[in-house]
């Protein structure tokens, strides 16, 4: 079968001498320079993910400039006739530095791999043009027809509604929905030799349920399944790889980004997987073709060094507002709050010094009070913005059951711990932190003519 292989997508940094297969000459110098920080560090002795970012091959640009080139070609030539056959049979690809066409691989491209593989701490990784295609071609590759997979009940509305109704009609794959916390339920409903793929969300959009990662793994790997893991709502604070998933997806696009400004996507995992995904014949990612721009690769490139710095201060600001906000007699659902029910779970799985996430929500119990408390918000103390998304650096809110999880059942949402009122803040770090919680406070305190606050 041809196949391109990338071999983990760890690349030579050489530009190719006039001989296409030629070997290295004056041009190994250029190896040298352009190598010289190492490939992403093996799952194993991975730990930190700021210190595996830092380990990434620097490329430098193709006049020595600090940052990278961007390779904005759509298709590459090749200097000798036979090279192109060689390339479509397999023989010769990006790990030599040769390319046929942007939708099958780019440098830009995969030199955003390599810092998404590091981040996450697996084999490979590859991006693409949206968190939904990342998870919707994973679970395709992974699942034939009359494929089943078990999922946790509590997802981001667009992935429950892939799986609920798209999946089962165009593809013949069908979902049993669980409570990711109840492991037994996990156990019972992953049916060795049929179920494909477990797939949680690390830290569940909106409810904020911290899974088991390790156990849940476990669990899969015993009835022979692949777990699937999506890690958008805590890049830097937790690494499923590390913990047992076979496979991490991102939504780029949220605090990877940082901006607001970008549609991205990541699947992170084996090198096998990645590469049996980019087939020509068989891949979901090659043939269904969510291409990620290479304008778009390298300004997230650009952000992902600093991704840190900006987690640690989302990170910050939500555990204070948090626990403010509790102290003044709210509903508040923060696994950083001690009195959160996977408060020592998420402090067992967590990396050191990243905190417990840059979410947070506040149950108002109707959307009456929700959307009265977002007017306040923002119309009148300017505290963040209604809108939804993530990881901006101005604080973002939503009533999930009216916008990011209205695509599932009233029944739905309640299964999934989703009450109608149920605001949910992306805590950003732009002002001091002493201005917005003033405006946070003024906001609060308007809400006394709702009888609401009351001492927990």
């Amino acid at each position: 079968m041809a196949e391109a292989r990338a071999h983990g997508f760890v690349f030579a940094g050489k530009k190719r001498p006039g001989s296409d297969d030629a070997d290295g000459g004056e041009d190994a110098m250029v190896v040298a320079k352009k190598s010289m920080m190492s490939a992403p560090m093996a799952p194993a002795m991975w730990e930190d993910p700021a210190a595996a970012l830092a380990s990434v091959r620097h490329e430098f640009g193709e006049h020595g400039g600090v940052n990278m080139s961007i390779e904005a070609s759509a298709t590459f030539t090749v200097m000798e006739p036979d090279t192109m056959r060689r390339m479509f049979a397999g023989e010769l690809g990006p790990d030599r530095d040769f390319f046929i066409y942007s939708r099958h691989f780019n440098p830009t491209v995969l030199n955003l791999g390599r810092q998404m593989a590091a981040l996450e701490g697996t084999e490979a990784a590859y991006c693409t043009a949206s968190g939904m295609s990342a998870i919707s071609s994973v679970l395709m590759q992974l699942c034939s027809s009359g494929g089943h997979v078990v999922a946790s009940q509590s997802l981001y509305g667009g992935t429950h509604a892939l799986l609920t109704h798209f999946l089962p009609r165009a593809c013949n794959i069908t979902t049993t929905f669980v409570d990711i916390r109840d492991h037994a339920a996990v156990a019972a409903a992953m049916v060795q030799g049929q179920t494909k793929v477990l797939y949680f969300e690390s830290m569940s959009n909106p409810t904020l349920t911290v899974a088991d990662t390790p156990e849940l793994c476990r669990l899969a790997h015993d009835k022979g399944v692949m777990a699937v893991v999506d890690n958008t709502f805590a890049p830097m604070v937790l690494s499923p790889a590390r913990l047992g998933a076979d496979v991490v997806v991102h939504s780029i696009s949220k605090f990877i980004s940082g901006g607001a400004d970008i549609i991205a996507g990541a699947v992170c995992g084996p090198v096998d997987l990645v590469n049996s995904m980019m087939d020509l014949h068989q891949g979901a990612l090659m043939l269904l073709g969510p291409t990620m721009n290479a304008k778009v690769a390298f300004e997230l490139s650009e952000r992902i060094p600093h991704l840190g710095l900006r987690m640690k201060e989302h990170c910050n600001r939500a555990l204070t507002y948090a626990t403010g906000l509790k102290k003044m007699g709210l509903k508040v659902i923060y696994p950083g709050l001690e009195d959160h029910p996977d408060h020592l779970l998420l402090k067992s799985l967590a990396n050191k010094d990243y905190g417990f996430g840059g979410i947070m929500c506040i149950d108002m119990e109707t959307v009456e009070r929700a959307n009265r408390l977002m007017h306040h918000l923002q119309n009148v103390t300017q505290f963040g913005f209604m809108a939804v998304s993530l990881g901006y650096y101005e604080t973002l809110m939503s009533c999930s059951g009216s916008s990011t999880s209205s695509e599932m059942s009233e029944e739905e949402q309640a299964l999934a711990g989703i009450s109608p009122g149920l605001v949910r803040m992306s805590v950003g770090y732009v002002g001091t932190l002493e201005q917005r919680w003033g405006q946070l406070e003024k906001a609060i305190g308007r809400m006394g003519d709702f009888g609401f606050l009351k001492k927990n």
